[in-house]
C-alpha cells in the first residue's frame, strides 16, 4: 500500500512540475517572440512599437511602451507564480525521487557514500551554483555577456563532471538540472521581479527608475532564455540511458546544451536576422553525431582457432604418479607354508 501511495504521490508532484514548467516556458518563450516580433517603424509617442495577431477567433493589437503608460492601468498582470511554482514541485519531486532513499537512484552503485552525505552533496551544490553565479552576474563579467555566458557553461560543464564521479548518472543529470532551475528561479525572484516592482513604484511616485534595474532583469532573463531548452533535456533525459548511462556522461550532456543553445538562439534571432540560419542545421548535424558516438559498439572478433593442449610427461621416477622416494615401501613376501 505505501509503494501505490507513493508512486500517486510521485505522479502528482511529477505532474504539477510539468504543467507550471509548461506555463513559465510558454510564457518566456511567448515574450521573447512578442519583442523580436514589434513593429518599432514610426511608433505612436512613448510607444517602441506594436504589433497585431490573431489567435483563438480573435484579433489582438499589443503595444510596448519605452517606460510606462501616462496612467498605470488597475489590474497589471504579473509573471512570477509559474516560475515559483515549477521550482518548488521540482524540489518536492527531488525529494520524492533521490531524497528519500539515497541508495535506490542518487548514489552511485558500489559507492561508500551515505545517504546523508549524497542528499547534503545535492542540496549544498544547488545552493553553491546559485551564489557563483549571482556573483559573476554582479561582477565586472556582468558587462561581458558573451564571456560571462562561456564562463557560466565551462562551471556548469564543471559541475556535471564533479556530480557524475560521486552520484549515479540519473543523479547527476537531474542536479545538474536542479541547479540550472534554482538559478532560473532565483533570477526572477532576486533582480526580475525587483526590478519591475521597483520600477512600476517609480512611475507611480512620479520618480525616475534606476536605470541600472533593467539592465540586470534583461541580462537575468536572457540566461533564463538560453537555460530553457538544456532543461527541458535533462527533464526527461531519465528516458534515455544511453545518455546519463555513458561512462562519458557529463561530456553528452554538455553537447546536448551547446545544441540546445544553438536552437534556441535561431529562434531568438531568426526574425531579426538570417545570419544565424546555420545554427539549426549544425544543432541537427550534431544531434546525429552524438547518436552516433552513444551507439552499442560491437564486441571484438575472435578468432576460430583449435585450443591445443599439451600434455607434459611423468618423471621417470613416478609410480602411478607419486615419486619413488614417497612410495609406501613393499610389503615383504609371506613366509612359506611347512
Amino acid at each position: 500500500m505505501q509503494a501505490h501511495l507513493m508512486e500517486w504521490l510521485n505522479l502528482g508532484v511529477r505532474w504539477i512540475h510539468m504543467i507550471t514548467g509548461v506555463a513559465w516556458i510558454g510564457a518566456s518563450f511567448y515574450f521573447v517572440w512578442l519583442e523580436n516580433n514589434l513593429n518599432r517603424a514610426n511608433p505612436k509617442d512613448g510607444l517602441s512599437g506594436d504589433l497585431w495577431a490573431i489567435h483563438g477567433g480573435g484579433i489582438y493589437h499589443l503595444e510596448k511602451y519605452k517606460l510606462a503608460p501616462p496612467t498605470m492601468p488597475e489590474n497589471l498582470h504579473w509573471f512570477k507564480w509559474e516560475a515559483y511554482f515549477t521550482w518548488m514541485s521540482g524540489i518536492a519531486l527531488l525529494c520524492l525521487v533521490f531524497y528519500l532513499n539515497p541508495a535506490l537512484y542518487l548514489i552511485a552503485p558500489g559507492s561508500s557514500m551515505s545517504g546523508p552525505e549524497a542528499v547534503a552533496i545535492g542540496i549544498g551544490s544547488l545552493i553553491a551554483g546559485w551564489f557563483v553565479y549571482d556573483f559573476l552576474c554582479d561582477s565586472a563579467l556582468g558587462k561581458r555577456p558573451a564571456l560571462l555566458g562561456f564562463i557560466l557553461f565551462l562551471l556548469l560543464v564543471a559541475a556535471a563532471f564533479g556530480l557524475s564521479k560521486v552520484f549515479s548518472g540519473r543523479g547527476a543529470y537531474l542536479h545538474v538540472g536542479a541547479i540550472i532551475g534554482t538559478i532560473m528561479v532565483g533570477n526572477v525572484f532576486r533582480i526580475i521581479m525587483p526590478a519591475q516592482r521597483a520600477l512600476v513604484a517609480a512611475i507611480k511616485e512620479g520618480r525616475t527608475p534606476d536605470p541600472t534595474l533593467p539592465a540586470k532583469g534583461l541580462l537575468r532573463s536572457r540566461h533564463n532564455n538560453y537555460f530553457t531548452l538544456p532543461v527541458l533535456f535533462i527533464m526527461i533525459s531519465n528516458h534515455f540511458p544511453s545518455t546519463y548511462g555513458s561512462q562519458y556522461n557529463w561530456l553528452i550532456l554538455a553537447g546536448i546544451a551547446v545544441l540546445a543553445v544553438l536552437v534556441r538562439h535561431y529562434f531568438n534571432t531568426r526574425h531579426d536576422s538570417h545570419k544565424y540560419a546555420w545554427t539549426l542545421p549544425v544543432a541537427a548535424l550534431g544531434m546525429v553525431c552524438l547518436a552516433y558516438v552513444t551507439g552499442p559498439k560491437p564486441a571484438p572478433a575472435t578468432p576460430d582457432v583449435a585450443k591445443v593442449i599439451k600434455y607434459q610427461p611423468l618423471p621417470e621416477t613416478a609410480v602411478g604418479g607419486v615419486k619413488a622416494a614417497d612410495a609406501p615401501p613393499a610389503a615383504a613376501p609371506a613366509p612359506a607354508a611347512p
